[in-house]
């Protein structure tokens, strides 16, 4: 058994796919229409045949309610792996994005947190 897709949800699927691909560098997979919505998923441009981030919409109230709880409490909704974070962190600081948490080093891993602009706080970490 393997992961071979994983979910977040989003407010806009629009602003979150322009945002993981122009912004953060993932590669656009799928974007198949699905009633009112789309199936749309990401993948690392470097595991192209890797696992796939789907852009899910928040329409549910449940949904909706779990991704507002974890935005506050500060708890990111996932994790990416980056090889040289502080590269990474000053790459995205440059396009803009908001980090609430700048690389912090936790035993052997460093990892920082930021703002994906469509409801959701992510992790990236370096080993």
């Amino acid at each position: 058994m393997k992961i071979i897709v994983t979910s977040i949800f989003v407010q806009d699927q629009d602003k979150a796919l322009q945002f993981y691909t122009e912004t953060l560098g993932f590669v656009k997979k799928h974007d198949v229409p699905a009633g009112e919505f789309r199936w749309i998923t990401v993948v690392s441009p470097k595991e192209q045949e890797g696992t796939e981030l789907l852009l899910e919409p928040n329409n549910h109230p449940a949904a909706k309610e779990y991704q507002e709880k974890l935005f506050e409490e500060g708890i990111p909704v996932t994790m990416f792996g980056v090889e040289d974070i502080r590269k990474e962190y000053e790459r995205l600081l440059k396009q803009g994005v908001k980090f609430t948490m700048e690389p912090t080093e936790m035993g052997e891993v460093t990892i920082a947190v930021f703002d994906d602009t469509c409801g959701n706080l992510i992790q990236i970490v370096q080993k």
